[in-house]
């Protein structure tokens, strides 16, 4: 009985190997393609417009932080002086007015720092909308130009450990990325209403 079981299963396996390996020869070979992608996000029409007014806005967001900061720092620095000159026992306590010049400096310092959080937030949602908008035509023309040039798979550069020019389709892809998106909107990505639920289920 095992004799006959064994020989059903090396009959069996005779059977499959064959198909599996004209399975395997169906198979197309694969044909590589790669993309420099960091190429492409520094060197691309629209990416270095972006970059520009995002720079603008970076420089802008740390001058508008400087221009804060000096006054705060200054009646900061009066109030120390202030508390300082009282005698020591009313250290611990000091007069009203001066408490109240102390809390009025504390909500300077609490406004400054969210008009500061609005803007750094602000220029990190333009930088994920360009990014965006880059992404989703990139995506395609990736796909179109590695089927033009017979290209079955597709791999950034940075996943490469070695691999000959003729493979590489940046050039191609950055043309067509130039042609097909000449600019973008350098604005925050837009917001979703309040209270707004995903549809579908």
């Amino acid at each position: 009985m095992t004799n006959k079981l064994l020989l059903g299963l090396l009959a069996a396996t005779a059977v499959a190997a064959p198909a599996a390996a004209q399975a395997q020869a169906r198979l197309p070979a694969a044909v590589i393609a790669v993309v420099d992608t960091g190429r492409i996000y520094t060197e691309c029409t629209a990416c270095r417009a972006a970059v520009s007014q995002l720079q603008g806005q970076a420089n802008s967001l740390q001058a508008r932080q400087q221009a804060l900061a000096a006054p705060i720092q200054t009646e900061g620095q009066a109030i120390e002086a202030a508390i300082n000159a009282l005698p020591a026992a009313q250290r611990q306590s000091p007069p009203a007015a001066l408490q109240q010049r102390v809390q009025k400096w504390q909500q300077s310092q609490q406004t400054a720092n969210q008009e500061l959080q609005r803007l750094q937030q602000n220029i990190q949602s333009t930088q994920a909308n360009v990014r965006q908008q880059i992404d989703a035509r990139l995506g395609p023309i990736i796909n179109q130009v590695m089927t033009a040039r017979g290209a079955n798979v597709a791999l950034d550069t940075d996943a490469t450990l070695a691999r000959a020019n003729g493979v590489d389709i940046t050039t191609d892809v950055l043309t067509a990325l130039n042609t097909q998106l000449p600019s973008v909107s350098v604005t925050p990505l837009p917001q979703q209403p309040a209270g707004q639920q995903p549809t579908g289920r």
